[in-house]
C-alpha cells in the first residue's frame, strides 16, 4: 500500500581503493603492492513494535427509595444492605473493601488506581451481573445507579446500550384487571409505566442536578487562587485553567479574581468585564506564604458586601491551594461563616502536598464540592467539571418510559466524553467520569401494574479513538 511518509533509504557502503607507492598494473600483478579498503557501517538497530491497550473497567453504587423500615426484606436478596436513612437504602457498591472511603470521595480522590490488577477484585471487569433485584416495588419507589467508567491507556468512544429482556404480566389480580387501561395480552405494563432519566453525574452524587447552583437570578463567582511560593510552578496551568473557567461566564454573570499568599488581594471586584477578571489572573506571580484565611475572608466579603454584589444571586466560591494554610483553625471559622452566609465553595486541591483532606472536609461545602487535581495539567478538567455544576446543571442523556429509553438504547447511544466541546467526544485515556441512571414508578399508576415485572440489561461498549470516524458505526 502507497505511503505518504518519506522513504528511508538503505545507507551506502563507501568503499575507497588506495595504491601504495607509484606502481602500475603489472607491478601489483606481480606482487609488488598490496591494496587494502577503508570501509563504515551506520546501523537503525532493535526497532520494536508494541500493540497498544484499551481496557474499560466499571464501578458503580446503587442505591433503591422503598419507604421506611424495609430493610431486612430488602436484605433478602442484598445481605450487605445498609439503611441509608428517609426511606433510602445501599444496594450494592464497588470497589467495596471495609476500609475505603465513601464510594464518590474515591471515584473523585485519584488515591485509588482503578487500573491496577489489585483494583480488579473490587471492580465490574468483564462479569454480568444485576444492580437491582428488587421484589415488591410500589407506585413512589424509585431506584438509581451510579456507573463509574475507567478507561486504562488509550483513549476511547463509550457507548451505553440496553435491552429489555423480559416484560411479563405474570397474571393478573382482581384489581389489576378492574384497574383503568388494564388489558389482557399477556404483556406487563410495568416498563411502559415506569419513568427513567439518564444523565452525565458529574460529581459522581448519585443526583441529579440540572440547575446547578439553583441560581434564579446571577451567578457572582469569586476565584480565590493561591499564589504562594510553593506555586512558581503552576501559575500557569492556573492562569489558564481559571481563565477558561471565565470563559463560560455570560451576562448578568459576575466573577471577581482573589488572590492570596501571606496576604490576600481583590485583583479585581466583581463584573460581567470577563476581560478585566482574565488580565487580573493574568498578573498572578508566585511568592510568600500560605494564608488561606485571608482569601477566604476577602472573597466572602466580596461575594456579600462589594460594590458590584448582588443580594438573592447564587454566591459561589472557588478556593484553590497547592499547600497547607498558615494556621488551619482560622481558616476553617472563615469557611464555615462564609457557608453559613449562603456561599457555596468548591476546594481544588493541587498536587501531592495539597492538604486535601483538610480542603474537603473543613472548607468545601460538602464532599461533592471538594476536587482534586493531581497535576498542574488536569487544573483545566477540574474548572470544567466545576463550571458544568455551578452553569448548566448536570445534562440529560435520555429521558422518557422505560419502554422508550430502551428503544433507544437497543442502537446503542454514543457517549460524549467531554460537554464542554462541540460535537461528541472521546473520553480521555486513564479517566473516571460517570452517568446516572434513575428509574421511578409513578403515585398515579395504581393497580394496573400489580405483579407485573421487568428485566433489563444496560451495557457500556468501548471503542479506540484514534483512526476512528465512525464509532460503532455512527458517524461523527
Amino acid at each position: 500500500m502507497a505511503s505518504d511518509k518519506p522513504q528511508l533509504h538503505d545507507l551506502s557502503r563507501r568503499k575507497v581503493l588506495a595504491g601504495l607507492g607509484a606502481v602500475g598494473a603489472a607491478s601489483v600483478g606481480a606482487g609488488l603492492g598490496t591494496s587494502a579498503y577503508f570501509s563504515d557501517t551506520e546501523v537503525f538497530g532493535n526497532n520494536s513494535l508494541t500493540a497498544g491497550t484499551l481496557d474499560l473497567k466499571l464501578d458503580y453504587k446503587a442505591t433503591y427509595s422503598g419507604g421506611e423500615g424495609r430493610l431486612s426484606a430488602i436484605q433478602q436478596n442484598y445481605p450487605d444492605a445498609e439503611d441509608l436513612g428517609d426511606g433510602v437504602y445501599l444496594l450494592g457498591q464497588a470497589p467495596t473493601p471495609a476500609d475505603m472511603q465513601e464510594w464518590e470521595q474515591l471515584v473523585q480522590s485519584e488515591t485509588f488506581d482503578f487500573c491496577s490488577p489489585e483494583a480488579d477484585e473490587y471492580l465490574i471487569n468483564g462479569d454480568e451481573m444485576p444492580v437491582f433485584t428488587l421484589d415488591d416495588v410500589k407506585p413512589g419507589d424509585s431506584g438509581e445507579v451510579t456507573i463509574s467508567f475507567h478507561i486504562c491507556d488509550n483513549p476511547a468512544y463509550l457507548q451505553l446500550s440496553g435491552d429489555i429482556t423480559e416484560n411479563a404480566e405474570n397474571g393478573q389480580t382482581d384489581p389489576e384487571i378492574a384497574a383503568e387501561g388494564a388489558d389482557n395480552d399477556g404483556i406487563g405494563e410495568l416498563a411502559d409505566e415506569i419513568e427513567v432519566c439518564v444523565w452525565y453525574d458529574e460529581d459522581c452524587d448519585n443526583v441529579y442536578e440540572p440547575t446547578g447552583t439553583g441560581q434564579q437570578n446571577e451567578l457572582e463567582v469569586a476565584l480565590v487562587s493561591d499564589t504562594s511560593g510553593s506555586m512558581s510552578g503552576e501559575i500557569g496551568d492556573l492562569q489558564f485553567a481559571a481563565k477558561n473557567f471565565v470563559d463560560n461566564l455570560s451576562s448578568p454573570d459576575e466573577a471577581a479574581a482573589i488572590s492570596f499568599a501571606s496576604s490576600a488581594s481583590l485583583d479585581q471586584e466583581l463584573t460581567t468585564d470577563y476581560q478585566a477578571v482574565k488580565d487580573a489572573i493574568d498578573n498572578y506571580s508566585a511568592g510568600g506564604g500560605t494564608n488561606m484565611t485571608a482569601g477566604i475572608d476577602e472573597g466572602a466579603d466580596e461575594l456579600l458586601n462589594g460594590t458590584n454584589a448582588t443580594a438573592g444571586a447564587s454566591k459561589v466560591m472557588i478556593v484553590l491551594s497547592d499547600g497547607v494554610p498558615n494556621n488551619s483553625g482560622p481558616a476553617t471559622d472563615a469557611a464555615t461563616a462564609a457557608k453559613d452566609a449562603g456561599i457555596r465553595i468548591f476546594t481544588i486541591a493541587l498536587g501531592a502536598g495539597a492538604a486535601t483532606s483538610f480542603l474537603e472536609n473543613n472548607i468545601a461545602t460538602s464532599p461533592d464540592d471538594a476536587f482534586v487535581a493531581p497535576d498542574p495539567a488536569d487544573l483545566d478538567t477540574v474548572y470544567a467539571e466545576i463550571a458544568q455544576i455551578v452553569l448548566d446543571g448536570e445534562q440529560k442523556i435520555l429521558e422518557g418510559t422505560m419502554t422508550e429509553v430502551f428503544d433507544v438504547l437497543s442502537d446503542g447511544f454514543l457517549l460524549d466524553g467531554n460537554r464542554q466541546e462541540d460535537g461528541t467526544q472521546p473520553y480521555p485515556g486513564a479517566t473516571t467520569q460517570c452517568i446516572g441512571f434513575e428509574w421511578e414508578l409513578p403515585f398515579e399508576v395504581g393497580n394496573q401494574v400489580q405483579s407485573d415485572s421487568v428485566v433489563f440489561d444496560i451495557d457500556v461498549d468501548a471503542e479506540q479513538s484514534r483512526n476512528t470516524d465512525t464509532p460503532f458505526g455512527t458517524a461523527l
